[in-house]
Formats: C-alpha cells, structure tokens, sequence
C-alpha cells in the first residue's frame, strides 16, 4: 500500500473562505469516486486578522465598515455574495451572528485535538461554531465544551488553554506560513511541493489529485 496524498492546509477560523475551501476539498476528493487516492489532511494555523480585538461588540458590517473603512453598502453586498458562495457549498452562513475576535486560542484548541488524532472533527466544529452559531472561539468555556463534545478529556482541554501549551505551535505553523510566502487563506499545499491558493472549485482539487497520484504511478513504474 502506498503512502496517502499528504495536504497541508493554512487556515484560520475566523475566515468565511476557509470553510468554503474546506467543502470544495472534500467535494473534489468525493468526485473522484473510487478513483479517489487516499489523503491525510493536515490543518496548520493563520491569523488572517492579528489586529482582531478579542470581543468585538458588534456586527459584521459595524466591523468591516468601521475597523477596515469599507462602506457599509460594499460590506453588505460583500457578504450577500458569500453567504450565496457557502450556500451553494451546503453551508449556512450567518454573518449577523458572527462574534469577531483574535482566534488563536481556538488554533490552540485545534492542535491538541491533532495531538487526540481530532483535528479535522474539531475543525469543522469550529468553523460551524463561527459561521453558523455566533460561538466565541476565543472563550476558553466555550472552547472546552466543543472539546467535550468530541470526546476530549474537559480538565486536559482547560489546562492546555489556560497554561498555554499548545500556543508554540501555533506560532511556528505562522512562521513556516511567513516562510512559503502565504499571505492569504485558505492555502493548500499537496505533497509539500504543489501550492493552491483560495477556495478553487471542487474540479481543480480533484485535478490536483489526479495529477499528484498519476505521478507517484510513475515514478514507481
């Protein structure tokens, strides 16, 4: 049996693309059907926003209009535009529930759950939390009841938060981000070596793994 296809994917929580990408993945991979080679998927952290405050009272126009100076006409159609985007992805937006803040404790939360081998289960809680819930990932209480529900020890979760454990890691998955030159995300890298970048329709992944498989078949020819 061959190694799976490794993906590596910079991502932040806070990021309405991310989750779209997310779901273009899974699509393409799906569309392949039995053709579809095994992949290992690997999330890595990306602070699109470092000057997120932690709570931000507001809505998502009130922050985008007033913290990035767009107008508040541009926003509003900006975020019709992705809500239809998720929609057609099988995802529902609410953006008027969105609670925005810094995310790294949530990235936290994500690299224990890797360290659990729940990573990819904890990402989409995430995301869903953000995108659909208006949940606080920045709150470890609330962190720590995502945690419970996928079956992560609740005393280990609120420890690793509190102490901090887990935020060198997060760190370094944004300095090697600095290091690819990524600047945007979602960013997803196959086999170390092919990079796409943003949320490409489900045919493009499919294509990437086809390509990265066809050649793996070759070379052990």
């Amino acid at each position: 049996m061959s190694e799976p296809i490794k993906i590596d994917i910079w991502s932040d929580i806070a990021c309405p693309w991310c989750y779209i990408g997310k779901r273009h993945l899974e699509a393409g991979i799906a569309a392949l059907g039995d053709e579809a080679p095994e992949v290992e998927i690997e999330y890595h952290s990306f602070e699109l926003s470092p000057d997120t405050p932690l709570d931000f009272e507001g809505s998502t126009v009130e922050y985008l209009s007033e913290r990035k100076g767009m107008p508040v006409a541009q926003v509003e159609q900006m975020l019709e535009h992705v809500t239809a985007v998720a929609s057609k992805a099988g995802l529902d937006y609410h953006f008027e529930k969105v609670a925005h803040t810094k995310t790294l404790k949530g990235h936290e939360l994500l690299h224990l759950a890797k360290a659990h081998g729940a990573q990819l289960e904890m990402k989409e809680r995430l995301l869903k939390a953000y995108f659909t819930e208006g949940g606080r990932v920045n709150r470890i209480e609330e962190l720590v009841g995502y945690a419970e529900e996928l079956g992560l020890d609740p005393v280990e979760t609120r420890e690793a938060l509190e102490s901090g454990r887990y935020a060198p890691d997060v760190q370094a998955d944004i300095a090697q981000a600095r290091r690819y030159g990524i600047n945007g995300v979602p960013f997803f890298v196959f086999e170390g070596k092919y990079g796409v970048s943003g949320a490409q329709p489900a045919e493009v992944f499919s294509q990437v793994l086809t390509q990265v498989a066809g050649e793996r078949d070759g070379a052990a020819a």
